[in-house]
């Protein structure tokens, strides 16, 4: 693995991705930090840190498009999956290079809350927790890309794919509101989820019988439930996205400087659930 880790990161750096990557994560950080805590005044460098979050989104496609995909378009992937390396220590690897390269550009961040305490009274604490939570949100951004990326040998489709669901993921909390909060509108909606589910779990395992036959009791008990408690549905839709939102974890951190364990604990989630996935992709296709 950490031959792995070594030969991706390098890999990063002597193909200017991982130096662009950085240097422009960092150019717009600094621009929002001189217009907020500079310019404006602002004592807390979350303020300027959480309004560069869609920066990102359009970064973290870049840097994981070609995680995967470009070692299945030019065949070397056989070469490591054919390796005494297991597929774990593999997606892992590659996986931490990624995080590192993100690592760099916010270790760089941690200099600005110093600077902001030579001009007045800073918050050191609430901002190196702001800073550390925006990295694991960035991990969950990298994990969702590898994910893409290993479902394609097309570096574009795995960056625009990745885009597209990072996009849904920060719009999620706002799309939210559009979604009708009657207990029919939430039965019709959580039945078309766990649609979508039989489709992902018959992707992922190939069988019918297993993605189908949890769909089934799934989509028995919405129709139990919603006949003998529709209060149960009312609301319920907008509020499970509401929960999922990725930028609603975040922002607490940065706007109300509490640090959200749960939150936290919710990254960590996510994070485990798509490398996981992501296993099973490059497993199916060892196999294959």
């Amino acid at each position: 693995m950490l031959a792995i880790y070594r030969r991706e990161l390098k890999s990063y750096f002597t193909s200017m991705i991982g130096p662009i990557f950085i240097a422009v994560a960092v150019i717009f950080t600094g621009i929002y930090f001189m217009v907020y805590n500079l310019n404006a005044g602002y004592q807390y460098f979350s303020y300027a840190l959480g309004s560069t979050l869609f920066i990102y989104i359009l970064l973290v496609p870049i840097l994981t498009m070609r995680s995967l995909s470009e070692e299945r378009r030019s065949k070397t992937d056989q070469l490591l999956l054919t390796s005494p390396v297991t597929v774990n220590q593999m997606i892992i690897g590659k996986y931490l290079a990624m995080i590192s390269v993100f690592a760099i550009a916010c270790l760089i961040f941690c200099i600005c809350p110093v600077i902001v305490t030579f001009g007045g009274a800073g918050h050191l604490a609430s901002d190196y927790a702001a800073i550390f939570m925006f990295f694991v949100c960035g991990c969950v951004f990298i994990a969702v890309g590898m994910l893409i990326s290993s479902l394609t040998e097309s570096q574009v489709i795995a960056a625009v794919g990745t885009l597209g669901i990072l996009l849904f993921l920060y719009f999620m909390s706002a799309l939210s509101g559009y979604i009708p909060t009657t207990a029919l509108g939430s039965f019709a909606g959580c039945l078309i989820l766990l649609v979508l589910l039989c489709l992902i779990l018959y992707f992922f395992t190939k069988n019918w019988l297993v993605s189908g036959g949890i769909s089934a009791v799934g989509i028995v008990a919405c129709v139990v439930l919603y006949f003998t408690k529709p209060e149960v549905f009312e609301n319920l839709l907008p509020g499970i996205l509401e929960n999922l939102s990725l930028t609603t974890k975040l922002d607490t951190i940065m706007y109300t400087f509490v640090l959200d364990f749960s939150g936290l604990f919710y990254y960590l989630s996510v994070i485990f659930v798509m490398l996981f996935l992501t296993v099973q992709v490059v497993q199916k296709r060892r196999w294959s």
